[in-house]
Formats: structure tokens, sequence, C-alpha cells
């Protein structure tokens, strides 16, 4: 059974307003105690503007959701490759980083990188340790993909940070035309931690909208954009 997302919303949950936090938390509080039997994806966030839709979805036998996104990024698959493959920025645009670095490249389809999430107050920050694999774009596939799993013995346990023990995604980009690419995003997070289910669900309403945001504005960038350098691993097969 899988399991899911988990402290981490203690820092978004202690940093918005009491009004608006109290009602979010009471709307996820009737949701966990209604009798759903259906396991079927809900609408969470539809932003036409900015072309990201976000779902979630209650496990069979778990109060917690998984998630899933589609986004139409304004952005070729080579600048989407770049930006998914450096390691050290991706603090600058996935939910929560304080911290990204590569630790190993195995090959150019495969690697590790570290990230840490933000922390509030008392709580401690959260590191992880993601192995990527790259399903490069072919003819026949149409599609370059990512699959992400944490490998939380990698590396030793860091002073002060408790470690992420599930970090699963899959990620596909599919070209539209030259100009846009289509994004699918599915997966859970388990930071471990005891939090309430609402609390975990909290978050799951906007980390997954966030951190498309973030990446709409990386792809932007001239040094993505317009970078001409070899791309650190293969995107195109």
């Amino acid at each position: 059974m899988l399991k899911k997302i988990s402290i981490m919303a203690f820092a978004v949950i202690t940093a918005l307003a009491p009004l608006t936090t109290l009602a979010a938390a009471r709307d996820d509080v009737d949701d966990l105690r209604a009798d759903k039997r259906s396991s079927d994806w809900v609408l969470v966030k539809k932003d036409r503007l900015k072309s990201i839709t976000t779902w979630a979805k209650r496990e069979e036998g778990s109060g917690i959701r998984s998630f899933k996104i589609e986004m139409i990024a304004d952005a070729n698959l080579e600048t989407l490759a770049r930006v998914h493959f450096d390691a050290e920025n991706i603090k600058r645009w996935f939910w929560e980083t304080k911290e990204s670095k590569l630790l190993k490249k195995v090959s150019n389809k495969e690697f590790y990188y570290y990230q840490v999430f933000n922390g509030p107050l008392t709580v401690p920050d959260r590191d992880s340790i993601l192995h990527a694999f790259i399903e490069p774009f072919n003819a026949k596939r149409g599609y370059m993909a990512i699959k992400l799993t944490a490998a939380p013995e990698f590396m030793p346990e860091q002073p002060g940070r408790v470690r992420v023990l599930a970090q699963n995604y899959y990620v596909k980009f599919t070209p539209i035309d030259t100009k846009t690419t289509r994004i699918e995003a599915e997966g859970y997070v388990d930071p471990g931690g005891v939090t309430p289910a609402w609390a975990i669900n909290f978050v799951q309403r906007s980390a997954p909208y966030v951190t498309m945001v973030g990446l709409a504005r990386m792809v932007q960038l001239p040094y993505y954009r317009e970078n001409k350098e070899p791309v650190d691993f293969a995107y195109m097969e």
C-alpha cells in the first residue's frame, strides 16, 4: 500500500493566515470523514491562464492522497530537459526546496541528486536522495520521461535533518510542436513523521501547482532556452 506525503504540511499550515488555514483544514477533515470508496482523480486546481491542472486521489485503504499534474509548457523538450537535469538549481523552482545538488552521474540516463526541504521553526528540515532514470525521446515512444525514486540509504543521514523515505514520481514530456510541450506528472511523497491526514492533504492542494509555476518561470530563462552546450543527460535518442 502506498504511503503518502507527511510532515512538510506543517510548514505551510503554520505560515498561512489562521482563517484560511482552518477553512482548508475543515474541508480536508470533512473529506476524510466522508464514506467515499472511490479512488478516482478529483480536480484540485485548474489555472487556464497558466495552463496548469492538478488532481488528487485517495488511495484505497488510506486517507492520504497522491497527486497528478498536467501543464502545457511554453518551452521545447530540450529546454525542459536542461531545467530538470540541472540538479544544482532545482532549489530555484521546486516547492519549499532550500538546497539541491547532483550526487552521482551513473550514466547519460541515470543519476542521483540531493534535495533539502524547509522545515518551520521547531520542525527539522527534511532531506531526500532521488534516483532518476531517464527514458529519452524517440520517434516510437513519442515522449521523454523521468522516473524518480527515493534512495534514502544512498548516503548517511545528515545531522539535524530527517530523511525522506519515499518521494516517487513519474514525469512525462510530450512535444506538441517546436515551442510547446505537455507535461504530465504523477506521484507521492512520504517524508515521515507524525502529522494529521488533513494537514498532509492541505499541502497536496498547493505544492504541485506551486512547483509547476516555478518550472514555468525557469524555462523562460535564456540560460536554458538559448544554451548551446551539450545537454548533461540524454533527452533524445
